[in-house]
């Protein structure tokens, strides 16, 4: 079954075919990161408008890539939500477009649902069930996947998502955008005596960084002029923060509800100390995707409409986007 996936939820264009939910055939990505850099955050107005510009002709470079047809799609998939309003319109209108024209059936999917399944994009079949952390510039969610279908959120950002706290971290110390890779590469070989505050929330599964972009935001106003050096040390000591908070959380709520595995999702999981923390301090199997399956791609829109679209599945045939669409 080859299923056609469109994801334009927030700033990046992109069209993929994947083959049983499994096998990519391709998976183009047009990137707005450079368009949105100068403004130092996403602008939804301009977004919306990079996607009418590049949309088809990412959906042309897709099945080029995969070597078929149109008439070899067997359904088509589509984030609806959540997102940016304006972004989810110019991928749902193109997916309600494609499918017609084909006679195709057609799946809307969530976005969060779908960061998920890029674990299904690997050699490993995750084993479930599982305890899911997605972590990406609006999310910070656990979730537990019993079976496909069926997910419970047992917490999620009180304020502050991680990809959020990086954007605003980099800013504070004069890094680029996004701050997430920025503060990774700031933070290369790095060592540092410097701390920061974590917000541990013991009684639930929520988590909350807004007190410690806050301290360092304190930090750094205490120094006159932050050396280069101390700007790398003061980066470290924040990463270090948001995902000491990450990973043992995780790792005690997985421990608590006797999953047999973590999966990682989201933009933030591409993060190297991340993915190394994760990997020395669990003591379950932690499954994590390649970078270019963390951030936000088609692929994963499109395994994950596979089991929608199976016998049993659900299948959305008149589809509206639902910018605040909830999950868990």
């Amino acid at each position: 079954m080859n299923i056609l996936g469109i994801e334009t939820s927030c700033d990046e264009t992109s069209v993929a075919i994947v083959r049983d939910g499994r096998e990519i055939l391709a998976n183009a990505i047009a990137s707005q990161v450079e368009v949105h850099a100068r403004y130092g955050g996403i602008v939804p107005e301009v977004a919306s408008r990079q996607h009418l510009l590049t949309m088809a002709p990412v959906a042309e470079k897709a099945l080029r890539d995969a070597g078929i047809g149109l008439e070899q799609i067997d359904a088509v998939s589509v984030t609806m939500g959540p997102g940016l309003a304006g972004s989810l319109i110019v991928g749902v209108n193109f997916a309600k477009a494609v499918a017609m024209a084909g006679k195709l059936p057609l799946a809307g999917i969530n976005h969060l649902e779908g960061h998920i399944y890029a674990n299904w994009l690997s050699e490993t079949t995750p084993e479930l069930p599982c305890l899911c952390l997605i972590v990406s510039g609006g999310h910070s969610d656990l979730i537990l996947m019993e079976g496909h279908g069926s997910f419970r959120k047992l917490g999620g950002t009180r304020d502050d998502a991680a990809g959020e706290a990086f954007d605003k971290g980099a800013r504070i110390l004069g890094l680029s955008y996004p701050g997430g890779p920025a503060i990774q590469d700031a933070t290369r070989g790095v060592t540092t005596s410097l701390t920061l505050p974590r917000a541990w929330l013991k009684e639930c599964d929520d988590f909350s960084f807004s007190g410690v972009k806050t301290a360092l935001l304190h930090m750094a106003e205490e120094k006159a002029a932050p050396s280069e050096q101390w700007i790398k040390e003061a980066a470290a000591a924040f990463q270090e923060a948001i995902v000491e908070v990450l990973v043992s959380k995780t790792i005690r709520a997985a421990e608590r509800l006797g999953v047999r595995q973590i999966l990682l999702a989201g933009g933030v999981a591409a993060n190297r100390a991340l993915r190394d923390r994760f990997m020395a301090d669990s003591p379950l199997p932690v499954l994590i995707p390649p970078p270019v399956l963390c951030t936000d791609n088609a692929a994963m829109i499109a395994a994950c409409a596979f089991y929608h679209l199976a016998p049993g599945g659900a299948e959305s045939n008149c589809l509206d986007v639902m910018p605040a669409l909830a999950f868990g």
